[in-house]
This record gives structure tokens, sequence and C-alpha cells, in this order.
């Protein structure tokens, strides 16, 4: 066999096609996964399983008419891989902590489920931190992760493994899952393009975790959701459009409906397709950060640079971008952290795991479990509100700029090596624009605008209104084109 397409685009129609077929695919990412294992991306590898997947959707292709084969699943054979925080089935499931036992499920999450039915085929589990909580992907079960662009460097959190699999070519795509930041900061740390969309978009996501719905147990805008990460808008699209139960566009290129924004109205791959017609959006320009209120949030001249050149590409494409003056709520730093930890009181541990929780997993833990229940529905009350405000201010553009790293991603264990409070404090201070959105609930996207001369990369977010994730793919397409 030849070289395998580039593109996970390009290898889903040669797929399709039978240029390339599912063994050949699975085997060539499994050879480079083996080649790759000084990053620690996977913490399992699925290879027996995924050969005999592979080996089933080779059959049924075979078994397929020529004239039926567009109606084969729109991720057929394609390989991936999943966080090792969700149920895989022939998986371990670890949630990234030595404080539980390993789980051996049986039957898949919702949201692999989807991708499953879609054609997708996984080839394990990659690396995460403690229960998802960190912008790195560090924990006391295996070795961490490390950036391919530079593997003394920590490539995030806490799709961490996730993305170093894909930047280092281990995987075509990869999904992701976003709770503060969890696609864009380590989409933006690799060099990829990571798409976290609006709550509800990726319908699986409201099926997840232990009370399904927008909110959680204490009445606080459900944080997480589920997105793509990718090297190109393409790609991204092509892998958000099967999380949402969308085959996307068909191996000639056409489309099963026309590019709308969101929702049941088109393919987000067909949007991406027509990204050069995009001009005329008022862009806003902040750098302001609701974690200011706290602690400063200071850019490094990579970051600044980064941000600089993808307005000046915006401004060029006929775009008008401005200034925008956002006042964030004080309450946002306290609120949010009691927020993203409230969930952490209702960890159900055996006897002794608490003492081999991370340090910051057992602090956090342990002021959630001392605040009350009238406590938690009122930092969620506040939280709420400031979702609200967000979504107002940022409103008046159809899209908001801001830097997407403060700063080049910092080495393996610089964050882990830190006292609980300045561990998360640092980790604030290097992602203060990604947890924001998280909380406003709306959709936005990282994406890499400069290659450092080491060979890091630094990038932007930009953030949409809700149903605004085509619309944002399609601005990363004329971003990376430029």
């Amino acid at each position: 066999m030849s070289a395998l397409p580039e593109t996970a685009v390009a290898l889903r129609d040669a797929l399709r096609r039978g240029e390339v077929t599912a063994v050949e695919a699975v085997e060539h990412f499994l050879g480079r996964i083996s080649e790759g294992d000084d990053l620690d991306a996977f913490i399992a590898v699925s290879a027996d399983r995924a050969r005999d997947e592979a080996h089933a959707a080779d059959a049924r292709f075979a078994a397929t008419p020529a004239s039926e084969r567009a109606g084969l699943p729109p991720l057929h054979g394609m390989p991936i891989a999943f966080k090792d925080l969700v149920d895989v089935i022939g998986s371990p499931t670890t949630f990234g902590t030595a404080a539980l036992p390993v789980a051996r499920p049986a039957r898949d999450s919702p949201g692999v489920a989807a991708l499953h039915n879609a054609g997708a085929i996984s080839l394990g589990k990659t690396q995460v931190p403690e229960f998802g909580l960190n912008a790195y992907s560090e924990n006391r079960i295996a070795p961490p992760a490390r950036n391919p662009l530079d593997p003394s460097r920590t490539p995030g959190g806490s799709s961490g493994g996730s993305a170093a699999a894909v930047a280092a070519g281990m995987l075509p795509v990869a999904p992701g899952s976003d709770g503060g930041g969890s696609v864009r900061i380590p989409a933006l740390a690799c060099g990829l393009v990571g798409l976290k969309p609006g709550l509800g978009s990726v319908p699986a996501d409201l099926l997840e975790g232990p009370t399904p719905g927008p909110v959680d147990p204490f009445g606080a805008p459900r944080l997480a959701v589920s997105g793509p990460l990718a090297r190109t808008p393409e790609d991204a699209a092509l892998l958000y459009d099967a999380m949402r139960g969308h085959a996307g566009a068909s191996v000639t290129g056409s489309a099963s409906a026309g590019p709308g924004a969101s929702g049941g109205e088109g393919s987000a791959l067909a949007a991406v397709r027509t990204a050069d017609a995009l001009t005329g959006l008022r862009i806003g320009l902040s750098a302001a950060s609701p974690f200011e209120a706290a602690h400063p949030t200071p850019l490094t001249e990579e970051a600044r640079e980064a941000w600089e050149i993808a307005a000046s590409r915006l401004a060029e494409r006929g775009h008008r971008v401005e200034e925008a003056e956002f006042r964030y709520d004080p309450r946002y730093p306290e609120t949010f952290a009691r927020c993203w930890t409230a969930g952490l009181s209702l960890l159900e541990l055996p006897e002794g795991g608490a003492d081999r929780l991370t340090d910051l997993a057992r602090v956090f833990r342990e002021r959630a479990l001392g605040r009350s229940l009238d406590e938690h529905l009122e930092s969620a009350a506040v939280i709420t509100a400031i979702a609200a405000d967000f979504r107002d201010q940022w409103g008046a553009y159809d899209i908001v700029l801001t830097p997407g790293l403060a700063a080049p991603p910092p080495a393996v264990g610089a964050f882990m090596s830190l006292a609980p409070d300045d561990d998360y404090r640092a980790q604030c201070e290097w992602t203060p624009f990604t947890s924001m959105v998280n909380v406003s609930g709306l959709p936005a996207i990282a994406v890499p605008t400069l290659e450092l001369p080491g060979g890091l990369s630094m990038g932007v977010q930009l953030i949409g209104r809700a149903g605004s994730e085509a619309q944002l793919l399609r601005l990363a397409a004329q971003l990376m084109r430029c």
C-alpha cells in the first residue's frame, strides 16, 4: 500500500472508494502509535479489537454493491481514539485516577456509541489528567503525555493525549471534551484546530454524566461538551458532523444539505468549503479576562503576536475588526472555581481512595465537601447570571477574537510540582480566556496562527454566537489559508 492520504477528509474518501482498506488504515496508525510511544499519548491501545473491527468493516464494504456505497457510514473505517474519561467497550476506563478501581465497561458512552455507529474504529484510550480537571495531562497512573512539537513540554489538557496523538500523526483526528478549555488548550499547545461546540450542539453531550441535561446537579450551566481535534478546519468539520450525527459531504464533494450554520441545517464540512465567500463580519478584539479580578493575566510577546496576526488576516478578508470593551463580574474567579469543582463533592471513593488522589483533586474535593448545599446552589445562581452577562456583552459582535494561550506550553511537571492553589492559579494564568466560554454555553474555536522558531505553535480563540460552529470553522479556514 502507498502512503495514506495526509488529511482525514482525503482518507475518508479513499476508504469509501475502496482505495484504502480499513485494515490498512488501522495498521498504519497502530504503527505510528508504536513509533511515537515516547510521547505517552496513549494509556491503552486496543490493537486486537481494532483489527477485528477493521476486518468487519472491510467485509461490509465488499458486500455492499458499488451503487449503494454512498450509504456507508460517514466515517467508515476511520481510526480514532477516545480520552480515558469515557467508556469504550473493550478498553479500560481509569478517569486518570489511582483513587478508583479500573472499570471494564460493558457498553459505550453515548458519544462513543455515536462515533462507532458512524463507522469509526477505536484504537484505544488517550492520556488525561485526573478526572479531566487540569490544563495538563499528568496523573499518578501513567507517564505524562508530551507535546510532539517539543517533548519536554506539556501538550495541555485535559485532551492532551488526544491532541499529542493527532499532532504526531498517530491519529487522523480525535474527539475531545471541553469543560474549561480542554479541547482548545491542547489544540493551541500542539498547533491544531480545536472546536468547542455550543452546549447541546452535539446531542450525545446532554446524555453524558450522572445528570443528563443542560445543567449540573446544583443547577449551574453544564460546562463540558465534546468537540473535534484536527490538523485542518476541514478535518475538524468532518468529525464534528459525525459527532452530531450528520453525514457531511460525499466523496464527490457534494453536500447532503446546504451549508447551514448548525443544528440540522446542513453540513459543517460543506460550509468550510465555502469559507472564501465569508466576509463582512463584525469582530470584537479583546484581551480582557474575567480572572483579572483575582490576579494578573499577562501575555507573552508570542501570544500577542499570534493574536495580532489573526486580527490582521481577518481584516484583510473583509471583516470589520475593532477593539471591544468588556467588563467582567469580579465574582467570576471564585465562583468558577467553586462550580468547576463542585462535582467532586459527589464523588464516591473506596476506602483509602482519597489518599490516592493527586494533591489538587484532594484539596479541591475537601473544599467542595465542606460547602453546604445552599452554598453550592448560590454559586450556581451566580455563575448562571455571569453566563448571561457574557452572552449579552459578546452579542454586540458577530465574533469575539481573543488571544489563545497566554504563553507557550510549560515544561512537563511544571504545574504538578506546585502546591494545589499555586497549581490552579498558574493554570488560570496560562489559560485566561477559555473557561468563560464554557460558562457562557457558546461555541468557540482554537486556531494556530504563528509558528515559533523552535517549532512550537501559538494561536487564537474565536468565540461565536449560538449556532455558529460552521461559521467558526470557516473563519479558521480563512486564517489558515492566508
